[in-house]
């Protein structure tokens, strides 16, 4: 832990104006960031006494090696770079909203030529229009049917939406007269775009203007004896009347206003949001945050209102929004909000009449949600914090592995050696860092070599990024004192680390625990790396698959945890995740280097005797270290054949293996 008078700035070095702030750790991680109206007086806060601190705010300093800030003009400037920032760096110590569950979303694509209807989830886009979120995807579907009648937008897909188009027939909904079918022409763009923006407006509340004309139509309709079309009319009414009953009134005609209430304890706290859309409660979401620095009901109700409205294309501001704490001061954020929607936004705590009494519904949902968030969750923290507790008594740690890497070698009979490296961090996958390798030359003919090759070069890179930023000098004689890997391997563009943005490169930070996938010779072979390399503060550790016994460097005998230790229930969830990554990558390699892609450019060399040739030879690899004789031996090819396939082989290099991302994994590999 670091000494926060180590780093404390020098008297008179801070300005006394607004600013954002950032706390950085001994390897250069953002590790918490905030806004002040004075910089001065909000640093100088934190360079107190720790004793006198608060126990998150004090476990955040000590845990900080420098400090950075940057001066704005307003209160509001400042509010915007602390959220960008956040989202940025994502720091530790600063509050993290997590969505209790995937709400659902009606969304409208008014970006396309021929706008859909559909149910959404995730992220929101550019272009679409949202309404909700809804607690259940069926809820829309029930709504979306009942408009249908009146406003018959597509709801299609685009590939069904172009093979109608093709075949000049529209769906079942264009039959029934619950899609206008575009896709076949009965209606334009611009007819279908209208019918389109009409079902926005009755979404976003304005129910009553579409009522009214529809009502007089049906009179219309009927004082000219047109009795089919009104009762067409009349049962579109009732579509819509319906509708509106699925969302209860609450408030006021047209009243639009989002309703926020918390319920917290010391370590977490539950948000829920009403949307109330016309009066109606037209969607509602819920949170919850693990109180990880301290802040007050106002500074939550703050960061709340920056992660719904803050996004590019979150939430539509609308005219009030409700909240039970202001935060001081409340200028800043009011005009914020205003800027978000271009006009005057009333940021205010209910007092009394039909909002005070929808705020309390809210709250009281936020409190069952917290119920049911520490219900569901208790047992999986505890479980998690024993199994690094475990692990850390088991392997005689000072401290819990907060951070694990496991290291995996896969290959097919010593073809398309790889290797993988996972990060595990607080007991949970860390899949944006997951790495892999490629192994080279004669170190791919046994696990133990290879084993040495990839824990050093993972080392090695991060020896270099530490180099780089000026935290290690390497002895004189260490191959990678110029700056470059010792493995040949390239540094990557732009550096580890990026002074500016503290943006963390590939291997920047170190972990507590290695964990190699093996038993004696495997983790032998690991602490041979890491002590050529100097480094000694890692624990290092290997677990062996047949009786799943946990190995120690240096050490005649294994460490055997109890079948039912949640420690080792960890250690084998991290082994087998690394081991299922790097099978998953050797499997690609060995589709790559089964689909021949040297032999495509063989002139007279067909798909048949292609498939021929690695049939009989069963690689690309063997197939290379064949002479012509024993090529002309495969049925079909000849001596011709055969030389052009040998020159071909002989003359190219191997491909580099190109990023798999079909498990949706940030990956990047190690050359």
């Amino acid at each position: 832990m670091a000494d926060p008078s180590s780093y404390r700035p020098a008297p008179g070095q801070i300005p006394d104006s607004p600013g954002v702030y950032k706390f950085r750790d001994a390897h250069g991680r953002v590790v918490y960031v905030g806004k002040a109206k004075s910089l001065r007086q909000r640093l100088s806060s934190y360079f107190q006494d720790v004793a006198g601190l608060h126990p998150r705010t004090r476990t955040m300093v000590t845990t900080a090696a420098s400090v950075e800030w940057t001066v704005v003009g307003t209160e509001v400037e400042a509010l915007q770079l602390e959220y960008s920032w956040i989202k940025e760096f994502d720091p530790r110590f600063n509050v993290k909203y997590r969505d209790d569950k995937s709400y659902p979303s009606l969304a409208v694509t008014m970006g396309e030529e021929f706008p859909r209807v559909q149910v959404m989830r995730g992220p929101k886009k550019k272009g679409v229009r949202y309404f909700g979120p809804y607690a259940h995807a069926w809820a829309i579907r029930e709504t979306v049917d009942l408009l249908l009648r009146v406003f018959p937008v597509r709801t299609c897909s685009n590939g069904v939406f172009k093979r109608a188009a093709q075949v000049g027939r529209p769906c079942l909904l264009g039959y029934i007269d619950k899609c206008s079918a575009p896709c076949v022409g009965r209606v334009t763009p611009a007819e279908h775009r209208e019918l389109a923006e009409e079902f926005c407006d009755f979404m976003a509340g304005r129910t009553g203007a579409h009522l009214r004309r529809l009502e007089q139509a049906m009179k219309d309709a009927a004082a000219d004896m047109e009795y089919e079309r009104a009762a067409r009319l009349r049962d579109d009414i009732e579509a819509l009347k319906r509708a509106m009953e699925k969302n209860a009134v609450v408030l006021a005609d047209a009243t639009d206003a989002d309703l926020i209430a918390l319920a917290e304890d010391e370590l977490e706290a539950a948000v829920q949001i009403f949307h109330v859309r016309g009066g109606r409660v037209r969607g509602q979401r819920g949170w919850v945050t693990d109180k990880v620095e301290a802040v007050d009901t106002a500074g939550l109700v703050e960061h709340a209102l920056q992660q719904l409205y803050g996004e590019e294309s979150g939430e539509a501001v609308p005219r009030e929004v409700l909240v039970p704490a202001l935060p001081d001061p409340v200028a800043p954020l009011a005009q914020w909000l205003g800027e978000r929607r271009g006009s005057r936004v009333d940021l205010r705590i209910p007092q009394r009449g039909d909002k005070k009494d929808l705020m309390d519904t809210v709250r009281r949902n936020a409190e069952q949600a917290l119920a049911l968030h520490k219900t569901k969750r208790a047992s999986d923290l505890t479980t998690r914090s024993r199994a690094l507790e475990e692990i850390a008594e088991a392997l005689g740690l000072d401290s819990a592995p907060l951070r694990i890497e496991c290291f995996d070698i896969s290959h097919l009979q010593g073809d398309d050696v790889v290797a993988s490296m996972v990060v595990f961090e607080d007991g949970l996958p860390r899949k944006g860092e997951y790495r892999r390798f490629q192994i080279k030359g004669f170190a791919g003919q046994d696990d133990v070599r290879s084993m040495h090759e990839v824990v050093s070069r993972r080392f090695r890179r991060y020896l270099s990024e530490r180099q780089r930023t000026g935290e290690w000098e390497p002895p004189a004689e260490d191959a990678s004192a110029d700056g470059a890997s010792a493995d040949g391997a390239p540094e990557p563009a732009g550096g580890p680390l990026d002074p500016e943005t503290g943006r963390p490169r590939r291997f920047a930070y170190p972990p507590q625990l290695v964990v190699v996938d093996g038993g004696q010779p495997q983790v032998a072979a690991a602490k041979r790396a890491l002590d050529e390399l100097g480094v000694d503060d890692v624990a290092l550790c290997g677990l062996a698959k047949r009786l799943e016994e946990v190995w120690l460097p240096g050490e005649d005998d294994p460490v055997v945890l109890p079948r039912t230790s949640e420690g080792l229930y960890l250690l084998q969830r991290v082994r087998d995740e690394a081991h299922r990554f790097a099978i998953s990558y050797q499997r690609s390699k060995r589709s790559k280097s089964m689909t021949a892609g040297p032999l495509d450019a063989v002139p007279g060399l067909g798909e048949t005797r292609r498939r021929a040739l690695l049939k009989h030879f069963g690689s690309v690899k063997r197939l290379r270290g064949a002479t012509i004789e024993q090529i002309c031996e495969v049925p079909g090819v000849g001596r011709a054949t055969a030389e052009a396939v040998a020159a071909a082989l002989t003359g190219s290099a191997p491909a580099a293996p190109a990023v798999n991302t079909a498990t949706g994994e940030i990956i990047e590999e190690e050359q």
